[in-house]
């Protein structure tokens, strides 16, 4: 055999003096093949360095034991604490996880969308992308049986697999937290009008407003694509109004690290002149001199790892008969709001 070329099965035959089928099947544990052959088959391949060919393998299992996850971007502490509950859901299964950022644009969610279809990947876990308003390139998974779950960033659908946080829960204690300190004028900086996000803290902000008997007034409420030249543009017009607001809802914590900064460069006080709620929970306060007076915990650990137990839900039972009715597999994690002062 040559030095560098791998052994097969036919070289461990030659070496047993046995048939090449009893080799395969005991490389694969077959109960019709005896314990001691077996762990003589077993002894011979690592002695001569055998390894099992994964592609055939797969293909004859109909699986590749990969899935893949897109997510906006992985550098924000969201997504991966997101990804650490993907893989330590996967692990337990020998599954790889394969990851793409789409950057928040929607020709590159296509994109990895496509590579990841074109590796034939077992399933995949979605977070939208700022930029998708069509969901077109997730429908054409289907005649691949690929399987997709949707989670924190989901489609406007009803006929979707996906976990997403309820965020009523972390809004209404939020605004309640502000009524109580006294706040009357609070102002709403929300997010990108694509995504189904943006429009969920609207009318969340709006009813929960409500909820404490305060008048809605709409000059109060900006938005931003979030990029920081918007996030500052929406501070400033906040700041700018006759009657500003005393207290200001966020749509994220990165957004508002740059509204904390236009505050200051104007030379007011955070959480003095103006106070500041926001979502995502970010690690990094714990670090920052400046902090809000709190920030809404979305859970972004468990809804991935739900997101990724529905896949496999969803994997296991793509060999199975179809019902005639799909049953949606979808969740729903409370929000709450963690206090910093």
């Amino acid at each position: 055999m040559h030095k560098n070329k791998l052994p097969t099965i036919k070289e461990i035959a030659k070496k047993l003096n046995i048939s090449t089928s009893t080799v395969s099947r005991a490389l694969h544990d077959h109960k019709s093949i005896g314990a001691v052959t077996t762990m003589r088959v077993h002894q011979a391949a690592k002695e001569l360095g055998y390894e099992v060919n994964k592609s055939a393998l797969f293909f004859k299992q109909q699986k590749t034991y990969t899935i893949g996850v897109i997510i906006p971007n992985l550098a924000e502490p969201f997504f991966s604490s997101a990804l650490c509950g993907v893989e330590d859901f996967a692990e337990p299964f020998n599954y790889t996880v394969i990851i793409g950022q789409s950057l928040d644009t929607l020709d590159r969610e296509k994109r990895i969308l496509e590579n990841m279809k074109d590796h034939r990947v077992d399933g995949i876990l979605v977070s939208l992308s700022k930029d998708t308003n069509t969901y077109d390139h997730f429908e054409s998974l289907k005649k691949y049986n690929i399987p997709v779950v949707f989670f924190d960033r989901v489609p406007d659908k009803k006929d979707i697999h996906f976990v997403a946080g309820n965020l009523h829960s972390g809004m209404l204690q939020a605004i309640t937290k502000l009524v109580n300190m006294g706040h009357k004028k609070i102002g709403l900086i929300n997010g990108p009008a694509k995504l189904a996000a943006t429009l969920q803290r609207l009318e969340l902000y709006l009813k929960c407003l409500r909820s404490n008997d305060l008048e809605v007034n709409y000059d109060l409420i900006v938005s931003t694509t979030l990029s920081k030249t918007d996030n500052v543009t929406a501070m400033q017009k906040l700041m700018a109004l006759e009657q500003p607001p005393t207290a200001v809802i966020v749509f994220n914590d990165y957004v508002l690290l740059d509204c904390i900064a236009t505050v200051k460069a104007a030379n007011l006080v955070v959480n003095k002149d103006i106070s500041f709620i926001s979502f995502a929970n970010l690690p990094i306060w714990e670090y920052m001199d400046t902090m809000p007076l709190g920030s809404i915990e979305q859970f972004a650990y468990q809804q991935a790892s739900k997101a990724t137990e529905f896949l496999f839900q969803l994997i296991e039972g793509g060999n199975q008969p179809q019902p005639a009715e799909v049953k949606f597999l979808q969740c729903i994690i409370d929000s709450e709001m963690v206090s910093y002062s």
